[in-house]
């Protein structure tokens, strides 16, 4: 069986009011739109893909987020190209979002471009553009390092 895509990501957050305002500024930003909306979760859908975003249980909220703990390492946003990836960063420098490291090439695949910036809680997004079907392709091989 072939998926067809992943159809939402769920992030849970401490701080919902600081998130919330975040999220919705880059769902905009995206134009994602939004589907679900309360008090205590939001919902945005667009290109695809949708995230939700809800508040930690009250025993949770005192807590932050660790990129290298069990769970969630990071996602990513797929751009329809490069200029995709300098719009973005723009935005971010002007919502004055935590960034991790400017637009850079990678090498992850051949003419991979992205961002790396962090919500409020620190959870970490990336947006890349990668030219063609890029790591999609199953014909594809990463290279490999050397020890």
């Amino acid at each position: 069986m072939q998926m067809n895509g992943i159809a939402h990501i769920g992030i849970t957050v401490s701080n919902f009011k600081k998130c919330n305002s975040f999220y919705r500024q880059l769902f905009e930003f995206l134009e994602m739109k939004l589907i679900y909306d309360t008090d205590e979760v939001i919902y945005g859908v667009g290109s695809r893909t949708g995230i939700v975003v809800k508040e930690a249980s009250a025993e949770f909220q005192n807590q932050t987020f660790e990129q290298n703990r069990i769970g969630l390492h990071h996602y990513c946003f797929r751009a329809r190209c490069k200029q995709d990836i300098d719009e973005l960063h723009k935005f971010l420098q002007k919502i004055d979002a935590v960034i991790i490291h400017r637009p850079e090439e990678g090498s992850w695949a051949r003419g991979y471009y992205s961002v790396l910036f962090e919500d409020p809680d620190g959870i970490r997004i990336e947006a890349n553009f990668v030219p063609g079907k890029g790591n999609l392709d199953p014909t594809v091989t990463l290279p490999r390092e050397v020890s």
